[in-house]
């Protein structure tokens, strides 16, 4: 009664600059929401990002959790009680807070949306993991103003802060393998040792495509065609061969020709394997010697690269190399080699003529 009686008797002149300051404040915060809201779309075609953070947080202003804060501002040529002006300002408090809050939550959304944009491109799955991330964020801030709401109110937050630490060790350890795939997840989706259509081969020996990264497993689409559904944390403890990031596959081969083959037409091979390989397009020669004398055969070595990643395209250019070679060899009159043993047999019993 006190504290109305007070406002009662305030000068007129003191109660119209009171309301005049809570308008004013009240009337620019919605003019920019809505100046905000008009030009949204306008900001998003410049080639900065700034203006684009600016109009979210604009945007995403409450007059109604600004109306404490424009009374206390206007109340401040009043005269108050004590206990009004605590009970006023802890208002303003609270209301700053949550407003506070809700511009927290716009930066982490503003962020994670600019992030989102440049992966999804390269890994349409990360948009799982952004989505996970994005609401664990918004949750860890308003866990933070209901707190620091709380300490305003008057409320000791130092025993909910250890309980809820207590709490949360009890959570993890129950829960420490969901846990460990869903920090696996994020790793997989910040460091990229994959993504979505690499082709990978996980330490068991199981090779596939990799079709969706999610928040605790991974898919994969081995060759025989059924899905392997591996934890994320199983997946990095295994070593991985990503196919996928290979630029170009080597091809290493042997090539045996008979012991008849003559000096001069076993000299010509090596030019004549050259010649075969750069004739292909996406192929790289590197070399062709002749290696060794085998068991059966003049061993040639041929070493290769095909300039792709893709195995039906490599494949392919092996293929054409293999028929090349077959072609040239054949018209320089070289004969491939294959396993032979000569035995050479010896009759009577007693001492055998000389030749």
């Amino acid at each position: 009664m006190k504290s109305i009686d007070l406002l009662l008797d305030a000068p007129p002149s003191s109660a119209a600059i009171a309301l005049a300051v809570t308008l004013f404040i009240l009337l620019v915060a919605w003019s920019a929401r809505a100046l905000a809201r008009r030009h949204h779309g306008l900001s998003r075609q410049t080639g900065t990002s700034v203006d684009d953070f600016l109009v979210d947080v604009v945007v995403r202003t409450k007059p109604l959790l600004l109306l404490f804060p424009a009374i206390y501002a206007g109340a401040r040529v009043l005269p108050l009680t004590p206990e009004l002006g605590r009970a006023l300002a802890m208002l303003t408090r609270v209301s700053l807070v949550a407003q506070g809050a809700v511009w927290g939550v716009a930066v982490v959304e503003f962020a994670l949306e600019r992030y989102g944009r440049t992966r999804i491109e390269s890994d349409p799955s990360a948009i799982t993991t952004i989505r996970a991330f994005r609401f664990g964020a918004v949750i860890g801030v308003w866990i933070v103003a209901v707190l620091a709401a709380l300490d305003n109110v008057g409320f000791d937050v130092t025993a909910l802060i250890a309980g809820l630490g207590i709490g949360g060790v009890a959570i993890a350890l129950a829960t420490q393998n969901i846990l460990g795939d869903l920090f696996a997840s994020l790793s997989i989706v910040v460091d990229k040792p994959f993504v979505v259509g690499d082709a990978i081969n996980i330490g068991e020996g199981d090779i596939g495509v990799v079709q969706h990264i999610g928040l605790k497993t991974t898919r994969i689409r081995s060759l025989s065609g059924e899905e392997l559904v591996v934890s994320n944390g199983d997946l990095l403890r295994s070593r991985i061969r990503n196919y996928g990031r290979m630029p170009e596959r080597r091809v290493v081969g042997k090539i045996g020709v008979t012991y008849q083959t003559p000096p001069d037409v076993l000299e010509r091979l090596p030019g004549l394997i050259r010649a075969a390989v750069e004739q292909q397009e996406g192929v790289r020669f590197d070399r062709a010697h002749f290696m060794q004398f085998g068991e059966s055969a003049y061993e040639l070595e041929l070493v290769y690269y095909v300039l792709t990643s893709n195995y039906g395209v490599f494949m392919d250019k092996q293929q054409a190399v293999n028929l090349a070679i077959l072609r040239a060899f054949g018209e320089a009159g070289a004969e491939f080699a294959y396993p032979t043993r000569t035995l050479f047999v010896a009759s009577g019993l007693g001492p055998q003529p000389e030749p």
